[in-house]
């Protein structure tokens, strides 16, 4: 979805309460979910020229439903419901639900019949407004695999003719899902796969309001509270992350004292409560390593022990290749950048040709002192990656180490 400064911002935050509205109102979610895509997207294309309407979610709603209605006009085998389908259309002023229905959606979304593969990018398109290449790049597939895997999950959603009002009792079978999908939000808006920007703000923004209200819900639950601390502590960083410019500035060289203090304490004090419960969970250990981050007073300075040791336990928890990747920065951090190395080997065989894997590489390489491969895997990396800001930074990497010393 395009459009014009401010639109697309906009767009995104009112798509899941166009979404809630017309679903509440009419059923079958996965209809609604592709009415809704076109509303959006003939909003991206008429309001950047003719000006946001003066109620947008309004106007938002009201196209979905008629999309819903022509939809269904034009289907020979619903003729049926042509009369249904002609009670759809809202009238301009007819008044716009007044509460947010994300966290419902996002719930509905992680349905037991979708497996958690399926659930999850489904919602991050419908409640988080991730692009399909967005939410490919998060789960390493290809897009054309993952357009197809949101396509099976919405049509079996449709065979369960779930009602929009969740049985009793529900929510708890699908948080573990749900608490992904925050995550994986967080992390688009806190490192764009791709576009301009860095970062977007909207995004991870959105997703510590979520698990506000998530932790407000069930405060006692340690990897809800782990996961919103990991927020806190790794948002608390965001202001020193970007030059003036909007260039990117690695955690080596950011200026601490930009760092959020607020949050830093906010994330310390919900960690320190989560863990007091004894039920550790890959949230709270990856809220443990931002901690200790966030707790030392600079980058050399920083407990890469305790990080690696932290990291040997989230990659038991887990098997996840990018906790494998962060593992072995950690081990080069504690034990020299050969150690490191050594362990590469064995990432490459599951990330395969992905840009992080030439970063980490080609930084450590640097440390090692092999300038010639060091430019060799920047360059790699800067080919490979789609977000403009780090682009810039890989490429510029390589032509400071080409150059030689000032």
């Amino acid at each position: 979805m395009t459009a014009g400064p401010g639109t697309g911002d906009l767009l995104r935050d009112l798509a899941p309460r166009a979404l809630g509205a017309v679903f509440r109102r009419f059923g079958h979610f996965a209809d609604a979910e592709d009415a809704v895509q076109e509303a959006l997207l003939a909003a991206a294309t008429a309001w950047p020229g003719d000006g946001v309407p003066d109620n947008p979610l309004a106007w938002l709603i009201r196209v979905a439903a008629n999309k819903m209605a022509d939809t269904y006009r034009r289907d020979e085998a619903r003729r049926r419901r042509e009369d249904l389908a002609a009670s759809w259309s809202l009238v301009p002023h007819e008044p716009v639900p007044a509460h947010d229905d994300t966290l419902t959606l996002m719930l509905m979304c992680c349905h037991p019949s979708l497996p958690p593969g399926s659930a999850i990018p489904l919602a991050l398109r419908a409640v988080g407004g991730l692009t399909t290449a967005e939410i490919a790049a998060a789960f390493l597939v290809p897009e054309a695999t993952m357009a197809q895997r949101i396509s099976r999950a919405k049509a079996k959603l449709r065979q369960a003719g779930e009602p929009f009002a969740l049985p009793p009792g529900t929510a708890a079978g699908r948080l573990p899902s749900v608490l992904h999908v925050l995550y994986l939000i967080f992390n688009e808006g806190y490192a764009a796969s791709g576009g301009p920007d860095l970062a977007r703000a909207d995004l991870s923004g959105e997703a510590i309001r979520l698990a506000r209200g998530v932790h407000a819900a069930r405060p006692a639950d340690a990897e809800i509270t782990g996961l919103l601390a990991l927020m806190l502590l790794t948002e608390a960083r965001r202001p020193a992350r970007t030059g003036p410019g909007g260039e990117l500035v690695p955690l080596a060289e950011q200026d601490r004292a930009r760092w959020d203090r607020g949050l830093i304490t906010e994330g310390l004090t919900l960690l320190t409560g989560a863990l007091r419960r004894g039920e550790p969970g890959e949230y709270q250990v990856q809220a443990a390593i931002a901690a200790v981050h966030d707790q030392a007073a600079s980058y050399a300075g920083t407990d890469w022990p305790a990080i690696l040791a932290l990291y040997d336990r989230l990659a038991a928890m887990t098997g996840n290749p990018m906790v494998a990747l962060n593992r072995a920065v950690a081990t080069a951090m504690a034990h020299g950048p050969q150690a490191g190395l050594a362990l590469l080997d064995g990432v490459a065989g599951r990330l395969g040709d992905h840009h992080r894997l030439h970063s980490v590489r080609a930084h450590l390489l640097e440390q090692a002192g092999d300038t010639g491969s060091a430019i060799a895997e920047f360059g790699a990396a800067a080919a490979r990656t789609t977000n403009l800001r780090e682009r810039d930074y890989l490429r510029a990497k390589a032509a400071r180490l080409a150059a030689g010393p000032p």
